[in-house]
C-alpha cells in the first residue's frame, strides 16, 4: 500500500528523527510511520532498494539501519529535506509509491 497523500491531515507529528518530523504513531521495530514533511517517506513501506538515494540530484536522501523492521532493514530517510528542488524523480521511481512530495 502506498503513501497516504493526506498523511498530514489524517496524521500529527509525534516526533523528530534526524531533523524532520515524525507523522503517526510509532512502535518500532514494526511500526516506524511516515518521515518528513515537504520530502515523506512511509518507512513502513519503503523497501529500502535505494532508487531514490541513485535518482536525486541534490542528495535528500539518507539510508538509515531499521533492524527487525518487517519489509526491510534499512529505509530511506529524508535528512536533507530542505535541499528537495521538486523534480519529483524520487516519487515517480519509488517502485513501492513510499515518498510523496508536497510544495512548502
Amino acid at each position: 500500500m502506498p503513501i497516504d497523500p493526506d498523511f498530514q491531515k489524517k496524521l500529527k507529528p509525534t516526533g523528530e528523527h534526524q531533523g524532520h518530523k515524525v507523522w503517526g504513531e510509532t512502535s518500532p521495530p514494526k511500526k516506524l510511520s511516515v518521515h518528513g514533511t515537504n520530502v515523506a517517506v512511509d518507512h513502513d513501506v519503503c523497501n529500502g532498494d535505494e532508487i531514490c538515494v541513485s535518482v536525486c540530484p541534490v542528495s535528500v536522501f539518507q539510508m538509515v539501519d531499521t533492524p527487525g523492521h518487517p519489509t526491510s532493514p534499512k529505509k530511506s530517510d529524508p535528512v536533507n529535506e530542505s535541499a528537495c528542488i521538486q523534480c519529483l524523480a524520487c516519487e515517480i521511481q519509488c517502485p513501492t509509491k513510499a515518498i510523496k512530495i508536497t510544495p512548502p
